[in-house]
């Protein structure tokens, strides 16, 4: 098993995370091989005040798979000021990569590890870069940017700068699918991410700038959208508008019986009893 705790966080916390972790692993009879940090830990923005968003996967046991009465393919615990924890069945993230959903990918590629088994996540990243298309991934960025981008940076309207955070994040992770064309699993982490995708320099300053005064304070000054920030971000909305529609009407039958076949040796292999 892999553990990558950053000593920036509350042991405390990580402590009361991995005893919840404990408990859904009893109460539920399911196996979690890999349990992660989301959100701006991992994203590598945080804030001192930022809540700990812990995502992991389960695996039921076989029987369960095949009951009438299925189980839900999530697990929620109690959310609060501090704890975000849920998790999805393995099936479920499977069904969702195949669809072009990158927040499974993500969670892979999360530096901030509770309980990640080595292998599982190995071959899963491996899966997700023979099945997972480009171009949904892609669509799947820029909706999540548009959105944003019209909820807060309208009109010239002044906004929290941890909002730039938001459309910001996707426009780069477009810019990195442009450049690197044979490649669909997008670095989570947010400076990595922006360094492999060579940026304008002017907008790496500014984001740096934001990242370095983020991690200092709880409340980041309402401001209009900087100049730089915004043309980088409408121009990978623009550009991604075109290469997104090459995406896939549906996943490929061979993609199917990929994720089939890692479906079934995954259960066999953390229920094998």
């Amino acid at each position: 098993m892999l553990k990558s705790i950053p000593d920036s966080m509350d042991a405390g916390v990580v402590a009361q995370i991995e005893q919840r972790l404990a408990s859904i692993r009893h109460a539920e009879n399911v196996a979690i091989p890999l349990a992660i940090e989301s959100g701006s830990r991992a994203w590598g923005f945080p804030s001192p005040d930022s809540d700990y968003d812990c995502r992991f996967l389960f695996v039921r046991r076989q029987g369960d798979y095949l009951s009438l009465w299925r189980k839900r393919d999530v697990i929620e615990t109690p959310l609060d000021k501090v704890f975000d924890v849920n998790g999805w069945d393995l099936a479920k993230a499977l069904k969702l990569l195949l669809k072009g959903n990158a927040v499974v990918i993500e969670w892979l590629m999360s530096p901030i590890r509770y309980d990640v088994d080595d292998a599982f996540r190995d071959d899963f990243l491996r899966l997700a870069g023979a099945v997972a298309d480009r171009a949904q991934i892609g669509r799947h960025y820029l909706h999540l940017g548009e959105r944003q981008r019209r909820t807060y940076f309208r009109n010239g309207k002044s906004v929290p700068q941890k909002k730039v955070f938001y459309a910001l994040r996707p426009a780069a992770a477009l810019r990195w699918l442009r450049l690197h064309p044979g490649a669909a699993v997008v670095p989570m982490h947010f400076p990595t991410m922006l360094t492999e995708c060579d940026p304008p320099a002017e907008v790496a300053e500014i984001a740096a700038a934001l990242i370095e005064k983020k991690a200092r304070t709880r409340e980041l000054a309402a401001e209009p959208l900087s100049a730089p920030i915004g043309h980088f971000i409408d121009a990978e909305f623009e550009d991604a508008r075109a290469w997104t529609e090459s995406m896939r009407a549906a996943p490929s039958p061979e993609s199917r019986a990929l994720c089939d076949a890692f479906f079934a040796e995954t259960v066999a292999r953390f229920h094998s009893n």
